[in-house]
Order: C-alpha cells, then sequence, then structure tokens
C-alpha cells in the first residue's frame, strides 16, 4: 500500500478579526500602511495584503480614510471661507466667577483659498501652460496680454492670484474695522454683569454707619 506524507500545516495567520476596528480608528487619526505595520508589528507588506484579502480589513481602512480626508477638507474649506467661533472666558467680579463668552468671526485665508482653487479647478488655477506659443522670456506674466491669454484659455496668472490676496486683505481689514465699531458701540457683557450684581452687593445708605 502506498502512504501519501500527510501535508504540513502552513504558518498560522497573525490577523485576527478584532483588527479591522482598530484599524478603522487609527485610520481616522490619518495613519499611513507604515503606522498600521508598526502598530500591529507586522511588515508594511502585510498590512497590503491584509487590504488585499481580507474584506473587513480593506473597507474599514479605506472608511477611516475617507473620514478623515473629510474632515480634512471641511476644515480647509472653512478656512477659505471663514467662520465663526465662541470664545469663552472667567472673569472674577466682587468674589463670584462670571463665563463670558462671545463670537468671534475668523476672516478668510487667501492662502487656503488658493490651494482649494488650485486642487479643485487646476485647469483655471494652475496658470497657463508653459511655451503657450511663446519663447521663455516673451510676454511675461504680469504684462496685460498675458492676463489676457490667461482669461481667454481658463488659467491664472500670478498677478491674478496676487490681486485675489489683495481682495482677501481688503475684506480682512473692513471686516475688522466693523467689528472694532460694534465693540464701541453697545455695552459689553462685563458692564452688564457688573451693573447688575453690583447693586445687590453694594451697601445701601442706612448700612454706612
Amino acid at each position: 500500500m502506498l502512504l501519501c506524507p500527510m501535508p504540513t500545516p502552513g504558518r498560522p495567520t497573525l490577523y485576527h478579526p478584532d483588527f479591522a476596528e482598530t484599524a478603522h480608528n487609527y485610520c481616522l487619526l490619518g495613519a499611513t500602511n507604515a503606522d498600521l505595520a508598526a502598530f500591529f508589528d507586522v511588515a508594511a507588506r502585510t498590512i497590503d495584503n491584509w487590504i488585499a484579502t481580507r474584506d473587513d480589513f480593506g473597507a474599514a481602512v479605506r472608511r477611516g480614510r475617507a473620514a478623515a480626508d473629510a474632515r480634512v477638507a471641511r476644515c480647509l474649506y472653512d478656512k477659505a471661507v471663514g467662520y465663526d467661533r465662541t470664545v469663552s472666558r472667567t472673569v472674577l467680579h466682587q468674589g463670584r466667577e462670571h463665563t463670558l463668552s462671545q463670537v468671534v468671526h475668523v476672516a478668510p485665508d487667501t492662502r487656503a483659498c488658493i490651494f482649494w482653487l488650485r486642487n479643485r479647478q487646476p485647469a483655471a488655477w494652475n496658470g497657463p501652460p508653459s511655451g503657450a506659443g511663446r519663447g521663455q522670456g516673451d510676454d511675461p506674466e504680469g504684462h496685460p496680454s498675458a492676463r489676457r491669454d490667461g482669461a481667454r484659455y481658463g488659467h491664472s496668472t500670478q498677478a491674478d492670484l496676487d490681486e485675489l490676496e489683495a481682495a482677501g486683505l481688503r475684506a480682512r481689514a473692513a471686516r475688522l474695522a466693523a467689528l472694532a465699531e460694534q465693540r464701541k458701540t453697545p455695552p459689553s457683557r462685563e458692564d452688564g454683569v457688573r451693573e447688575e450684581g453690583g447693586g445687590a452687593d453694594r451697601p445701601g445708605p442706612a448700612d454706612t454707619r
């Protein structure tokens, strides 16, 4: 009788189903494949293999990275268009603590605007193609004809970007001036607290004997 050798078992896998949720949470913080490999104490090619062959692990990694990218994109968008945030501080008045809150407007950031537009609309904001119909050194970007070419082909020039940045600075200065004027007109909440609470603690005429 012919005896066949028993197949030898392969190397046991290091993967565990709980790794999927862990990888998802770690990718929410921006983890790369190298970071995951260091975290799970495996080789980088093992992470690549898990992403390719383990459906749950690959889906968890992609979901985590998509959520992280979306959060960063939202923050970049808010910085580009400006946003409002509430600032709170605690003051001590007549032996009591009072929390004062104020809504502060953060002006748009021109660099964030340019970065966003260059990535969202690269054809219009990454500048004209090099050597498009003219030799190098001729007709620089600052020349009016270069600006006309940029507008004609749907590309922005450096002069356009400088003009956009100057407009952003003017808008920021106007917003700061308006906020300064608003602070001068109405009384502050701190003064209101002082007037409201001052009468209760101030001794009356009969108590000053």
